[in-house]
């Protein structure tokens, strides 16, 4: 973990009590339904703060009110464009205001989701947006901790899907550590209920890959075609990769979930969805 100074404030030392307030921005996505749904289990009062709720980071529209009484906040809010001022502009932005209500509100400890790689690939657009976020939360007055998260095993496809030129794949043959979701809302939930480190946390997956290798891996198993080709000029969110690019360093917190299981769960899953969707079409027409 890379620790910073720390704050001035006496929650520094002391473990998170039961029954808080945590509000969770951008909790309507992956990340942030299985976090609002982790923390609730825990017996937290937990508010799933995102622009369809009310709550705009951007605008400051209903802050106020989501942070009131509020112990922690945790953001994992993204960008709805990556494009490089665009994305720059929407974690400035949403940092700064949340930030400065978080002051106004009292709030003792703000986790932000960041990424494996923020401080090492400036040349990516996305990346140099995160590590102003970062930059604004060590700066603030509130106790925070970062979790930078290697990529999730969810975004497979569409990474595959923007390396694509026909039917062929572009990747680099780097090293990568991906983490499933599900590993990531269980690493959040536990800073989130424990003191702030005023730090840095890295977490990954259990395993490293070649990144074309494992999306070759995981086209073959989801029965798509296209053929993946190692380009190590391929691009990713804008930059060229190596071996150290998006791997943690020492000692990161490791998800327990294998590829191998995620990708057996997630098929499952879209099977029973699929089954579901068949019945449920049955259903309807015997209605009619």
């Amino acid at each position: 973990m890379k620790k910073e100074k720390p704050k001035d404030q006496d929650i520094i030392n002391k473990t998170m009590p039961t029954g808080m307030k945590i509000v969770v921005i951008g909790g309507s996505g992956l990340i942030g339904t299985k976090l609002v749904n982790n923390l609730r289990q825990h017996g937290h009062e937990v508010l799933a703060a995102s622009p369809a709720s009310g709550v705009n980071t951007i605008t400051g529209e209903g802050l106020a009110e989501a942070l009131e009484g509020a112990q922690v906040v945790v953001d994992v809010a993204n960008s709805p464009s990556f494009e490089d001022k665009a994305v720059l502009e929407f974690f400035k932005t949403s940092s700064r205001n949340l930030l400065a209500a978080e002051v106004a509100a009292g709030v003792g400890h703000h986790v932000a989701l960041s990424v494996v790689g923020t401080d090492r690939l400036p040349q990516s657009g996305y990346l140099r947006a995160k590590m102003a976020q970062e930059d604004l939360i060590k700066a603030s007055k509130v106790p925070y901790t970062i979790l930078r998260s290697t990529q999730f095993f969810e975004f497979l496809g569409s990474i595959a899907q923007s390396a694509t030129d026909g039917q062929t794949v572009h990747l680099p043959p780097a090293r990568i550590q991906p983490v499933a979701s599900d590993d990531v809302a269980a690493a959040l939930a536990d800073i989130a209920l424990g003191a702030p480190a005023n730090g840095t946390i890295e977490l990954a997956g259990p395993e490293q890959f070649r990144f074309d290798e494992l999306i070759r891996r995981y086209l073959s198993a989801t029965g798509d075609s296209r053929t993946v080709i190692i380009d190590v000029h391929a691009r990713y969110f804008g930059t060229e990769l190596d071996d150290q690019s998006l791997t943690p360093g020492d000692n990161p917190r490791l998800g327990t979930i294998r590829f191998e299981d995620w990708l057996r769960q997630s098929q499952a899953r879209a099977n029973q969805g699929k089954t579901a969707r068949r019945v449920g079409g049955s259903r309807m027409v015997g209605i009619e």
